[in-house]
């Protein structure tokens, strides 16, 4: 393992761990330097979009476990990271794809100009990444461990995450997280939130890119046991981010499955 090697090279405070590649990778990176020696420097080197616009960024480390996505984990930051342009070259249509759904969750809870640019014919990845890094930078910085604002960045991520690990991870994170936003703009507009014509516009960007809008009817059960076990339920109720409109974000307590399953049944297949 990771930490076996750190052993057997002697790893000390006085040098650092480096982790190059997607979020999976900097995420064990920065886990492994976070309990190492108790914290040890590290470097992170995102190689997807992903990694480049939210994996990378904001000190959140950690892996996976059978009980849910990133339960285990800790807050440690990379001293820098370091994003070259040229790894977006190596990715595949899909994974690049996958990685501007984060980029367009930036620009619904905080950066509307975000979702302007990408309506471009032609993408500016460079200028897309810098608003998406601005967007996460402001908010982690005021809030590191997740106390309250920092949640904003898992607009999303709610049913994202249980919707990833019930596929096993056959969909990717941005993908599982597309369809994770359109429930939680589903959802913030069923409440009386969000409008109509920003829930469209949900759709349209989704769709633009390729990126899922739907799952499973089937796969419900297992995807709410999922949601049962998210990080951010507090007192037997699943918590959500959810929209009142494009930058102002709101929190939506549920505890009632049937409700929760009669928007999932909007989104399913």
């Amino acid at each position: 393992s990771v930490l076996e090697i750190c052993g057997r090279i002697n790893l000390s405070r006085s040098d650092l761990i480096v982790g190059i590649g997607g979020g999976a990778t900097t995420d064990l990176t920065g886990f492994v330097a976070a309990i190492w020696l108790r914290g040890v420097d590290w470097v992170a080197i995102p190689t997807t979009l992903a990694g480049m616009v939210d994996a990378a960024i904001g000190g959140k480390t950690g892996i996976n476990s059978a009980h849910g996505k990133n339960l285990i984990g800790a807050f440690h930051s990379p001293i820098e990271v370091i994003i070259d342009l040229n790894f977006l070259k190596s990715l595949s249509e899909r994974d690049k794809n996958a990685g501007l759904a984060e980029v367009i969750k930036c620009g619904f809870i905080s950066d509307p100009s975000i979702l302007k640019d990408l309506a471009s014919i032609e993408l500016d990845f460079g200028s897309l990444i810098s608003k998406a890094v601005s967007v996460k930078g402001a908010v982690v910085s005021n809030d590191f461990k997740e106390s309250f604002n920092r949640e904003i960045l898992n607009y999303g991520h709610t049913l994202g995450h249980a919707i990833e690990m019930d596929s096993n991870f056959t969909l990717r994170h941005g993908e599982a997280v597309a369809i994770g936003m359109i429930f939680a703009a589903e959802l913030s507009h069923a409440h009386g939130e969000l409008s109509s014509s920003n829930l469209e516009l949900h759709r349209d960007l989704i769709a633009r890119f390729a990126l899922p809008s739907s799952y499973s009817i089937s796969a419900w059960d297992s995807v709410y046991g999922h949601l049962t076990r998210d990080k951010k339920n507090r007192g037997g109720k699943i918590r959500f981010v959810t929209l009142k409109s494009i930058g102002s974000t709101d929190r939506l307590e549920v505890k009632d499955e049937a409700q929760l399953r009669k928007i999932y049944e909007r989104i399913a297949k």
